[in-house]
């Protein structure tokens, strides 16, 4: 795996496929950004629920070079770890895979949500709006 200078979540890579405000944002971090699998997860699943072809995304998002990173053991347990401190903001899981993510590469985690702003969970935030 390349190493990725950020982690984007499934909003940060949404905003960039819809063309909404933080894309061009996104667009100039593709080359150096990573993604976990549950947020790619959750991606695939809001752009197929609108009609877009799985093979389609699939290519697109190659084309980006944006790298998806499995969700491993360590991430699951970070990610559980993470439901504590986040508990007040309400932050899904896929959210918390994006900061485990970060954590572990230790690097900054990009997001259009900005309940993120004021996390203290030991990762540098970005929000792109």
């Amino acid at each position: 795996m390349p190493n990725p200078s950020l982690v984007l979540d499934a909003s940060a890579l949404l905003a960039l496929v819809n063309d909404e405000p933080g894309a061009d944002h996104v667009a100039g971090y593709t080359s150096r950004a990573a993604i976990s699998s549950v947020n790619w997860c959750e991606v695939y699943g809001k752009l197929r629920a609108v009609g877009i072809d799985g093979d389609v995304l699939t290519g697109e998002l190659a084309g980006t070079g944006i790298v998806v990173v499995p969700f491993d053991d360590g991430d699951a347990r970070a990610a559980g770890e993470l439901l504590l401190a986040t508990r007040e903001v309400g932050l899904s899981l896929a959210d918390r895979a994006c900061l485990a993510l970060a954590q572990r590469l230790g690097v900054p985690a990009v997001t259009a949500d900005r309940t993120w702003a004021g996390l203290d969970v030991g990762v540098e935030v970005t929000c792109i709006r």
